[in-house]
């Protein structure tokens, strides 16, 4: 009798320790799953700062150099005029001078820069506008996916046992778009009209 009584306590000993053993797996799990979700989130943080730093740098830079370009064939194109419409020789050397210096700048700027062409630069701002917002959507469906996880173990039986007993909770923030999604962003590079 003694014997059964014994073996009775080492089989409840064995499956109480079997049943801590699973809880403790289960809440570590849980854990796991829910800092994951946050870790996922914080990426999608990085790369919605990565947007708010990068985009307005790169259109002040793609409109500074295009300004750029324009102002100086601009006065390239307005010393020509002042050469045409100059009287005297004097007027003529001053105008020549400036329209030489202006060129002198703008091949200067080709030589040192010969990608700052206006049509690349828009091109690079395109290709970083397109690949951010790539970042951004990847990131965003890998945010959603952690929580879809998380939320499964936290709901799912038997694991929703061990969530209620230690306070895990689903999570319902999943990363919707917002009613201004619905409308094309607008990109302004300041053309005066």
């Amino acid at each position: 009798m003694k014997s059964k009584a014994m073996l009775a306590v080492v089989a409840i000993l064995g499956v109480g320790l079997m049943l801590g053993i699973w809880f403790i797996s289960v809440g570590n799990s849980l854990v796991a799953l829910r800092e994951n979700t946050s870790a996922a989130w914080a990426q999608v943080e990085t790369v919605l700062q990565r947007r708010y730093d990068l985009i307005p740098n790169l259109v002040n830079t793609v409109k500074g150099y295009a300004e750029h370009e324009k102002d100086l064939l601009e006065e390239v194109t307005r010393l020509r005029s002042q050469w045409g419409a100059a009287k005297t020789v004097d007027e003529k050397v001053q105008a020549a001078g400036q329209l030489e210096g202006t060129l002198s700048r703008l091949l200067l700027v080709a030589e040192q820069y010969p990608q700052l062409k206006a049509n690349e630069n828009f091109k690079d701002l395109q290709f970083e506008l397109a690949g951010t917002e790539n970042r951004i959507t990847v990131e965003r469906q890998r945010y959603n996916e952690a929580i879809r996880t998380y939320n499964v173990a936290v709901q799912q039986f038997p694991g929703s046992l061990v969530a209620g007993f230690r306070g895990f909770t689903p999570n319902d923030a999943y990363f919707e778009a917002g009613a201004a999604a619905k409308e094309a962003p607008k990109v302004d590079f300041g053309k005066k009209s």
